[in-house]
């Protein structure tokens, strides 16, 4: 996904800069776990806190990192949307933690995230796809990163509304025309 389409040509224009951090790098024991039992039992696992605190720590080291924010991706966080990704567009360095499991130690959320964000009420295997989401609609924000600045102003859900129907050549396919309106040159008639 980093090595397609806008994603890319904006990590090589030097806007929308990203990297993947493996939280195994950060473990200490021979097993490189990141999980553990939750306290009180119950199903599943849930990412211990060490691991998560040293990669967010080595995310933020710099000058450049320091007005960074951190994103939990999880089902209980805020419904994402165009108005956020508008607003994450404008901040210049952003964490955004995969959750998996059945989440992570609560002294993570407690310390170190900033929003809790979620792509909708359905269940995922982990924040992976919801991170390809976000990052997706907030570098198309990035000025600079379209071939056309209109071409983020004038979207769906841009300006509260879907876009209208597009059409292309040819002018007719399988019986099927473009409106002639659009065929006229006034495109400002209904």
């Amino acid at each position: 996904m980093l090595e397609c389409g806008i994603i890319r040509r904006a990590r090589q224009s030097g806007f929308g800069g990203n990297r993947i951090i493996n939280l195994r790098d950060f473990t200490k024991d021979r097993h490189r776990s990141v999980d553990d039992r939750p306290y009180g039992g119950g199903e599943g696992m849930v990412f211990t806190p060490a691991p998560l605190f040293e990669a967010v720590e080595h995310c933020r080291s710099g000058e450049e990192t320091a007005k960074s924010q951190v994103v939990l991706l999880t089902p209980q966080g805020k419904t994402w949307s165009q108005d956020l990704a508008a607003e994450f567009a404008t901040i210049p360095h952003l964490l955004l933690i995969c959750g998996r499991y059945e989440g992570v130690d609560q002294r993570v959320i407690d310390s170190l995230v900033d929003r809790e964000v979620s792509i909708g009420d359905f269940v995922l295997t982990g924040g992976e796809i919801p991170a390809m989401a976000v990052l997706d609609s907030v570098v198309r924000l990035i000025p600079g990163t379209l071939g056309c600045s209109d071409s983020a102003v004038n979207e769906s859900f841009s300006t509260g509304l879907l876009d209208y129907p597009q059409y292309t050549r040819p002018a007719e396919y399988r019986g099927q025309a473009v409106p002639d309106v659009l065929l006229s040159g006034d495109h400002a008639k209904d």
